[in-house]
């Protein structure tokens, strides 16, 4: 993809859901100049995944920082340790004015409210980019429910010069969200047709694959959290399946999924792009520092002197993370870290975690490439890949009681490769409970980093949540939503503070 461009005379600055509207116009062109055209359609939709790149952080952190993966031994000063440590109040609440959600959402609105008006060549590609849109609007609507509940609705696209008045929006209901989101992933179905492509052949661009994927993971939240139960549950199970039969499928070994090498993969379904000169992701924060890295060892017992590196370390993985994933016939233990030792033990290395000569980890699933002396960060990220259908199929299954254990083994089978053995590895199905933590400890192993794991426990209910993170405690439910600020309060006199939350 070439840079992103932005392409909007308009922007909604909904930063709080306040009656406060930043407009401005960083081209001189009229608003009601500016669309009408197929090239100006493209032009947006590029746009729109321009707004979800920039916004990838938050939602990394939304989805990730709050769980038990992180919180471990860092060899720079840690980061975001409020959230990792659910020390969150009125005072101290993160991602003010609702994260930027609402500005990208706005854009998609003004993408909707004038891409269907716009002659193009061809229909389908019409159809296609409005399938796009109604998926991605859906994905912020979730993100927004899932982290604070509550929300404003606003569907409208406003043009230039428009009154302030009214805009303000009070917080609708979580049914009333999860509605809004069920509609526009129905539209986006319904947009994409028969259409099981990917747009210009590039899994960068959302699909219809990523709306059934995204289908399968509201459903689930919707049906266990939302009273749903096994009407919604089928729902995810059905769009689940079908994802199967659109050409998307495992890689054979985690050995072809990782690496910039890899990143054109069938299993990836959805991907945020990054490129060399153009941005990079956010993983060299999980690396560090040549000069604290070069003087370890990897626990092979190998030399770390070569390794190329400018980065930060700023999140150390929780020690539960690290005993979870030391078992060495597992592909996913080295594929997701490269664990440091102050020493090389003789030249035996580590084969098993040793605490006092452990230093710090260097996250490895998106590690870039080394490019001269440089490492180039360009991984893309997928927000969908096909074991996350899979273990979001055993979820569904398991919540209508069924057996969900082939959907278990086929990840297993798949990490533990050559080495695996049913006698010792495979999966036999036990209680909804019991199936139910074999499935989060899955997820855990597979998705570590991929911003998955906070709402996976929060998809499965709230006991999961407090059972698997130590900060929190039975009486702190009220804090697997967030608080808003009394600022975005002040804006918008229509908000009203997430219940639980006092001053």
């Amino acid at each position: 993809m070439k840079k992103y461009i932005y392409i909007f005379m308009t922007a909604l600055a909904f930063t709080s859901c306040e009656s406060e509207l930043d407009l401005n116009s960083p081209s001189e062109i009229p608003v009601d100049q500016f669309w009408g055209t197929e090239d100006v359609a493209r032009s947006a939709q590029t746009g729109l995944y321009a707004n979800l790149r920039g916004s990838f952080n938050d939602l990394w952190l939304l989805g990730e920082m709050r769980s038990d993966i992180w919180g471990g031994r860092t060899y720079e000063s840690p980061a975001n340790e409020a959230l990792i440590e659910s020390n969150i109040t009125i005072s101290t609440a993160p991602f003010g004015g609702w994260a930027g959600l609402y500005t990208n959402i706005y854009r998609i609105n003004d993408f909707l409210a004038n891409v269907p008006i716009t002659p193009f060549a061809k229909e389908s590609d019409k159809n296609h980019l409005l399938g796009q849109a109604y998926g991605l609007r859906a994905l912020y609507y979730y993100t927004l429910l899932k982290t604070w509940g509550d929300v404003p609705i606003l569907l409208e696209s406003y043009p230039e010069g428009i009154s302030l008045d009214g805009l303000s929006r009070a917080r609708s209901s979580q049914s009333e969200v999860m509605a809004q989101i069920k509609s526009d992933i129905a539209e986006s179905l319904a947009a994409f047709g028969s259409d099981n492509s990917f747009f210009a052949g590039e899994r960068i661009y959302w699909s219809k694959a990523a709306t059934l994927a995204l289908k399968g993971d509201v459903y689930i939240w919707s049906g266990n959290l939302l009273g749903g139960g096994n009407a919604d549950f089928t729902e995810a199970k059905a769009a689940l399946q079908e994802i199967g039969t659109l050409g998307i499928e495992l890689v054979p070994s985690i050995s072809e999924l990782w690496g910039v090498e890899n990143e054109a993969n069938n299993e990836f379904i959805f991907a945020i792009q990054y490129k060399q000169d153009e941005a990079s992701n956010i993983y060299n924060s999980l690396t560090g520092r040549s000069t604290e890295i070069n003087v370890q060892y990897n626990d092979m017992g190998a030399s770390m002197s070569d390794f190329v590196i400018a980065g930060a370390n700023r999140y150390g993985q929780s020690e539960k993370t690290i005993l979870l994933l030391d078992d060495n016939d597992d592909g996913r233990k080295d594929a997701t870290f490269i664990r440091l030792y102050t020493d090389d033990n003789g030249g035996l290395g580590y084969s098993s975690y040793d605490e006092s000569k452990y230093f710090g980890s260097i996250f490895n699933k998106f590690l870039g490439v080394v490019k001269g002396s440089e490492r180039i960060f360009e991984n893309d990220v997928p927000l969908y890949r096909y074991a996350d259908v899979v273990l979001l199929l055993a979820e569904a299954k398991n919540l209508l009681g069924e057996d969900p254990s082939s959907e278990i083994n086929q990840i297993r089978e798949r990490a533990y490769g050559d080495n695996y053995n049913p006698l010792i590895h495979a999966y036999t199905n036990s209680t909804k409970v019991n199936n139910t933590n074999a499935i989060l400890n899955e997820r855990y192993k597979e998705f570590i980093g991929e911003g998955k794991r906070w709402w996976d426990l929060r998809r499965a209910g709230n006991s999961f949540v407090i059972d698997n993170i130590s900060f929190l405690s039975s009486g702190d439910e009220y804090k697997l939503v967030l608080p808003i600020t009394n600022d975005m309060i002040g804006r918008n006199p229509l908000l009203e503070q997430t219940t639980g939350y006092i001053d």
